[in-house]
């Protein structure tokens, strides 16, 4: 598993360093040996430090787990951003355990879609009806899923939501994080994949 810590205008010495790849060698592995990569991004947001941790699984899927951590010390930031992807995985092992006997055929249908980035409207723009400006363009896969495995996925890559077909029935489903932490389901009865 390579390690890479970099630190986003901020000095970063070497017994932060230490503690962070002695941290991640030892935990991350207890959960999933397929780690191939680990990136840890440090950076200082207003007056506390926010540790990003991305890690890239090495699967066909390509799946990356994200977390992050906030606080006024950067000790206390990669704990807290540490202990998530732990806890991510963690979720990620007790569930392939459970889904062993999956359908793979099923797994396997992916439709190809694009995903866009808007530009924020500003203030003055709000009670026109302007055009809104794409700054990004990149491809994504809507999956056939059950819904246990689109929120693992959706907590694993550390998303606000996630589009999937509902592997039960075929129809487009989402699921989000609520501001109160659950996960709401969104399952419209009209429409068929």
């Amino acid at each position: 598993m390579q390690i890479h810590i970099s630190g986003r205008h901020v000095d970063l010495g070497d017994s932060f360093r230490t503690q962070a790849e002695k941290r991640l060698t030892d935990h991350i592995p207890k959960y999933i040996d397929r780690v191939t990569h680990v990136d840890v991004v440090v950076s200082k947001q207003g007056g506390d430090f926010r540790v990003d941790i991305h890690a890239n699984t090495g699967t066909h899927s390509g799946l990356v787990v994200k977390s992050h951590g906030d606080a006024a010390d950067v000790y206390a930031a990669f704990d807290e951003a540490a202990t998530r992807i732990e806890k991510q995985l963690r979720r990620y092992k007790r569930r392939l355990k459970h889904h062993h006997h999956e359908d793979t055929a099923t797994a396997a249908k992916i439709l190809t879609a694009k995903k866009y980035v808007l530009e924020v409207e500003k203030e003055e723009e709000l009670a026109e009806e302007a055009d809104h400006v794409v700054i990004a363009e990149k491809p994504t896969a809507i999956e056939h899923l059950t819904v246990s495995q689109a929120v693992m996925k959706m907590d694993l890559a550390n998303l606000p939501a996630l589009m999937f077909f509902n592997s039960a029935h075929g129809r487009l489903n989402v699921v989000y994080r609520r501001a109160d932490g659950h996960i709401s389901w969104v399952d419209p009865h009209e429409m068929a994949a």
